[in-house]
């Protein structure tokens, strides 16, 4: 099989080398690496450059274009017939590629392939952050895990059936390609020890707006409706609901609120008492602090950004595009 590397990129020129050296360390080198960068005003381009002739290697500058358009301008350019996604900013375990396609290798019908990914801290916020939003490996279950586009692969006759990523959505995207795949393929393939390694947002600010343009796309593209309605239903009922309970009749009412939160963030601190390793004991008492922090700034990005979201869908529901499901 002739195999494609592809991937997006604007303004990585401080990330962009840990992405270009973990491909040249791959042991199974792909044919082909299509790189589209969406108009970047710093040095990526030229950074990316410095790899040519160590790599089989096309830079397509592309301004304005986001994710999506990013990602079937590379398909479309590409020659292989077997594609493998990643982004910019991470670092591609050594046999990323080699795990991503064997599973094709072994099975001719497969058409999609999950990989996976796992958190590069660099602070102890970081670890704090990793363990919050992503999940552990056990945590997976392969037959229902929609994998992000840093590491997944896909047969491109399977890209062009389901007419690629969604243009018209900024983010989440992957998730409604990953959709349209399994609606119409089934099952995807699981490759875990195809691992994409990458850094959490550093700060609370730069993780609020992370979070806030996912619920934004959820709410674009229809997503997990049932999901975002439950928050709600917690922060603006269930906790307000409680806490005047607390006041009126019993604190044990209280009790039953800060149970609710322990149990909330129980999943989070399991898994950062597993992956905070040599740190010391002021960090770990700071990062175990950090969790419900962290859970509570992404719920509240994630409820204001959602009906943004539903706004805009609402504004463009004459767009045949939206209705993507059928």
């Amino acid at each position: 099989m002739r195999v494609t590397v592809i991937s997006t990129v604007l303004n990585e020129q401080a990330s962009i080398r840990r992405l270009m050296d973990s491909l040249l360390a791959q042991t199974r080198q792909p044919d082909e690496i299509v790189i589209v960068d969406g108009g970047s005003r710093d040095e990526t381009v030229a950074e990316i450059n410095k790899y040519m002739g160590r790599l089989p290697l096309r830079v397509l500058i592309v301004p304005g274009a986001n994710i999506s358009q990013g990602r079937n301008r590379a398909i479309a350019e590409a020659t292989g017939d077997l594609i493998a996604a990643t982004d910019a900013g991470v670092r591609l375990h050594p046999r990323w590629l080699e795990s991503l396609i064997a599973p094709f290798e072994a099975s001719p019908e497969l058409q999609v392939v999950s990989g996976f990914f796992l958190p590069d801290p660099q602070s102890p916020f970081e670890v704090a952050m990793g363990a919050t939003v992503l999940p552990a490996l056990d945590d997976i279950h392969p037959d229902h895990f929609l994998p992000s586009s840093r590491s997944v692969a896909f047969r491109r006759e399977a890209w062009q059936a389901v007419g690629g990523y969604p243009e018209w959505l900024d983010y989440c995207e992957d998730l409604v390609f990953d959709l349209r795949l399994r609606a119409r393929y089934g099952t995807f393939g699981w490759a875990p020890d195809a691992v994409a390694y990458f850094r959490p947002r550093s700060s609370l600010c730069a993780f609020f707006l992370q979070y806030y343009r996912y619920a934004r796309g959820d709410g674009k593209a229809d997503l997990w409706r049932r999901r975002h309605l439950v928050r709600y239903g917690t922060y603006l009922i269930a906790a307000p609901t409680l806490v005047a309970l607390g006041a009126i009749h019993s604190p044990w009412w209280w009790g039953l609120l800060a149970l609710g939160g322990i149990l909330y963030c129980r999943r989070p601190w399991q898994r950062l008492a597993r992956s905070w390793g040599d740190l010391s004991l002021k960090d770990k008492l700071w990062a175990l602090a950090l969790v419900p922090i962290i859970r509570l700034v992404g719920d509240v990005a994630k409820m204001i950004g959602y009906p943004v979201g539903w706004v805009w869908r609402f504004r463009h529901r004459h767009r045949p595009e939206l209705r993507w499901r059928k």
